[in-house]
């Protein structure tokens, strides 16, 4: 299909391995993920606007468990959202196969959406033993270059058969996005052609997530990304559409359950450029987009 190319991170020891370009799926990224050092023992994984498969390859399972006490292991879907979610790895090396999924992509191929909303479940209660079948085949596969492409595989048949968001909704998906998460949810209605009302509830049903809770998710992922680089927590406060550097401070105890400063320092971001680098599936402010996308919205996600 095509060749891999791998890429040593620094912080944390991973060995990180991405598609040299990108697959037939828009809104579809994969990363394969080795762990030489056994550092994913105990990692906290930073929200991102994007639903996450995890399909452990290794010898011994990891378990994502969040502060709800659920618990998971060997193939993971991590909704928009979740909150406070660890990673507990094996104490030999560890290996998995991560995809993250537009929200329009994982509406279509997991059959679940307002489900995963904030939650952690097993591919499993999704896939039933299609799940199984997959994670054996990707751990029979003899390269990265093949597990890719078997992923590939199973999702465009699940996307293939699944069903499309309301152009309405994939239409506001992208406009918040391009605008950093600051429209507000009035405006996105009237330019969806939708009330508020409708909109609320059609985004709910297909996201998972209400628009407000998805803007603000969409905000404080670019913030997070910004106190990665480097940037002060009061620049990045007033530059992201916060009120002050207290309030910046609550959104990402929010989401991340740690403070500007430690989200900063976070291994997860760390390689986040790495294993997805930038590019128009993530989320970055200032792109364009009209009324009149409604019409092709649910073409591309």
């Amino acid at each position: 299909m095509r060749s891999a190319e791998r890429v040593h991170a620094h912080v944390p020891r991973w060995e990180i391995t991405v598609p040299s370009r990108p697959g037939r799926l828009p809104g579809v990224m994969m990363a394969g993920f080795s762990d030489r050092d056994n550092e994913f023992r105990d990692l906290t994984l930073v929200p991102h606007p994007s639903v996450t498969l995890l399909l452990d390859l290794g010898d011994e399972p990891f378990v994502i468990q969040d502060d709800r006490g659920s618990r998971q292991h060997g193939r993971v879907v991590a909704g928009l959202a979740p909150r406070q979610v660890r990673g507990c790895g094996p104490t030999s090396r560890m290996e998995c196969l991560q995809i993250r999924l537009s929200p329009m992509v994982a509406h279509a191929v997991l059959g679940a959406s307002a489900e995963l909303g904030g939650t952690v479940v097993s591919l499993d209660d999704l896939w039933g033993r299609e799940s199984v079948r997959l994670q054996e085949r990707l751990r029979a596969a003899g390269s990265w270059e093949d597990r890719f492409a078997i992923a590939e595989a199973a999702l465009a048949r699940r996307a293939d058969a699944g069903r499309a968001t309301d152009p309405e909704v994939t239409f506001s998906w992208r406009r918040m996005a391009a605008s950093g998460g600051l429209m507000p949810v009035e405006r996105l209605a009237a330019e969806a052609g939708w009330s508020r009302k409708r909109l609320w509830s059609r985004f709910r049903a297909q996201v998972g997530l209400t628009p407000k809770r998805v803007a603000r998710l969409i905000r404080f992922d670019l913030a997070a990304h910004r106190l990665a680089a480097g940037e002060r927590a009061a620049d990045v406060a007033a530059e992201s559409g916060y009120a002050d550097q207290s309030h910046l401070h609550r959104d990402v105890m929010t989401f991340a359950g740690m403070t500007p400063a430690s989200v900063a320092l976070s291994p997860f971001l760390a390689v986040d450029d790495v294993a997805w680098p930038p590019g128009p599936w993530r989320i970055t402010a200032g792109r364009r987009c009209r009324r009149d996308d409604v019409r092709s919205a649910a073409a591309t996600p």
